[in-house]
């Protein structure tokens, strides 16, 4: 799991990089939680997908966004965040450009970010959004979402409601051409305390179900 240094508009970047075994591995983005409440690159959710895509043949990068850790900057409300993801994908896609797929997922704030990203890059393949806030951040942006993916959230958590997120995936829905399952765990709050198994066995289980559909 080495160690990259990325350079980004605030400076440096600091990442986590796991390469796939084959010249056309997919690729896949992971964008941690909120820098302002304690957020990083190392956050179990976060390590958690990275770890989910590894095991599938991805080569798959997490990274600090700036101000955190050891990447240089300042929290900027998402738009400098934004940019960091933005840098890190192209610095992804330079190093594998025969890449099959393209992934991004992100949990709470990263699945914001995670999300405009994918706005942005319309050649994204799937994305998974852990606990997006929805009620927190406008998310009509996503008019139309290029891609199909997964929105796993918990039943229980207090921070962000279910039921705000059921409204944004229920206008997803009515998009034709890409599919949106949503994924509802019975007793996990916002910080998935005690259903990281959860994690492992949703997200896990949607990836299997899209490449084995979609090989990558």
């Amino acid at each position: 799991m080495p160690e990259v240094v990325l350079t980004g508009a605030a400076g440096r970047i600091e990442g986590r990089y796991s390469p796939g075994k084959r010249e056309n591995a997919p690729i896949a983005l992971v964008l941690h939680p909120h820098p302002r409440a304690g957020g990083h690159m190392n956050n179990p959710v976060a390590v958690q997908m990275y770890h989910l895509f590894m095991q599938r043949g991805f080569s798959v990068l997490r990274f600090n966004f700036r101000g955190v850790g050891r990447s240089q900057g300042e929290f900027d409300s998402g738009i400098g965040e934004l940019a960091d993801a933005a840098t890190a994908l192209d610095w992804l896609q330079a190093t594998n450009p025969q890449a099959s797929q393209f992934w991004v997922a992100g949990y709470s704030f990263g699945a914001y970010i995670g999300m405009q990203l994918l706005m942005r890059r319309p050649e994204t393949d799937g994305f998974i959004s852990v606990s997006p806030p929805t009620n927190m951040y406008d998310f009509s942006f996503l008019a139309p979402c290029p891609a199909s993916g997964l929105i796993l959230h918990g039943a229980a958590d207090t921070i962000v409601p279910p039921v705000e997120v059921e409204r944004v995936v229920s206008k997803l829905r009515t998009q034709k051409g890409i599919v949106i399952d949503y994924d509802l765990v019975d007793g996990a709050n916002h910080f998935w305390s005690d259903h990281l198994t959860d994690v492992e066995k949703r997200v896990g289980g949607y990836l299997d179900k899209r490449l084995e559909a979609e090989p990558a």
